[in-house]
C-alpha cells in the first residue's frame, strides 16, 4: 500500500500482542529476518510492538526514518481503546523519538478483513505527512469504519468512555479454583457528541485523531499553579 514512497522496513511481533500498549521487554529478544522483496525488508521480533520500534530504530535503520506507520489493526483503537492498544503504542514510541507517526485500525475483527477501501485515505495521509511533517510529540490515530465506501473523513477528538463488566469469573470444572477472563464492552459516555472519534465511526466516517504524548493537563496545571505556591 505504501511501498511506492521509499525504502520500507517492516518490523512486527512474531505473534499476537493485543493490549500491550507501550510496554517493552526486560528479557532477551530475538530478531529474525523473514524476507526482502525489492525495497521492502520484513523482520519478526519476539517482543512487544514498542520493542519492534526500538529494535528497528537501533539495529535495522541506517538513518532516522521519515515516517513510522502502525497497523493495520483488526478492530478499532478509538476513544479509551487507544490507551490499551499496542498499535497506538508503536506511534507513541515513534513520537517520543521525534519521528512523524500514524496508527491505522479497521473496525473489523475478521482475519480476512478487506483493507482495500482504506487505500486512498492511507496514501493521502502518508503523502501529507511526508510533505508537511507533524508537530513535535504528536501522532495521528486513524480509525476506519467497516464499509466499502466511507461517508468521508473527520478530524476528531477522543470520545469519553469506559469499559463495563470487564471481568468474567469461572470455576475450573475439576480443580475447583476460580479463574478470570478480561472481557466486557465499551460504553460511549457522550454518544451525541459529534466531534468525537466514536461518533464518526458510528456514522460511517474515517476518524482521524491527533494525539500528543505530552499528557500534561494544562488547564489543571494553570488552575493548580494559582493555588499552590
Amino acid at each position: 500500500m505504501v511501498a511506492e514512497y521509499g525504502d520500507i522496513i517492516v518490523c512486527a511481533p512474531d505473534g499476537g500482542r493485543s493490549g500491550k500498549s507501550c510496554s517493552f521487554s526486560m528479557e532477551a529478544l530475538r530478531l529474525q529476518h523473514i524476507k526482502t522483496e525489492g525495497n521492502v525488508q520484513t523482520w519478526a521480533c519476539s517482543g512487544t510492538p514498542v520493542d519492534c520500534v526500538k529494535m528497528a530504530y537501533a539495529k535495522l535503520c541506517t538513518r532516522k526514518p521519515a515516517l513510522i506507520l502502525s497497523g493495520i489493526n483488526h478492530g478499532d483503537n478509538a476513544s479509551t481503546n487507544a490507551h490499551y492498544s499496542g498499535t497506538v503504542g508503536v506511534v507513541t514510541e515513534g513520537a517520543i523519538k521525534g519521528i512523524p507517526s500514524i496508527a491505522f485500525s479497521l473496525c473489523d475483527y475478521d482475519e480476512d478483513a478487506d483493507f482495500e477501501p482504506m487505500t486512498d485515505t492511507v496514501k493521502k495521509l502518508v503523502e501529507k505527512i511526508l510533505k508537511d511533517g507533524m508537530p513535535k510529540l504528536s501522532f495521528l490515530n486513524v480509525n476506519f469504519p467497516k464499509t466499502e465506501k466511507p461517508a468521508g473523513a473527520k478530524v476528531c477528538r477522543m470520545a469519553h468512555g469506559h469499559w463495563r463488566n470487564e471481568v468474567e469469573q469461572c470455576t475450573h470444572p475439576t480443580r475447583g479454583y476460580d479463574y478470570y477472563f478480561m472481557c466486557g464492552y465499551y460504553q460511549n459516555d457522550e454518544p451525541d457528541a459529534e466531534d468525537t472519534d466514536a461518533w464518526a465511526l458510528a456514522h460511517n466516517y474515517v476518524a482521524i485523531t491527533p494525539i500528543s504524548v505530552d499528557i500534561t493537563d494544562f488547564e489543571y496545571y494553570k488552575a493548580l499553579s494559582k493555588e499552590i505556591k
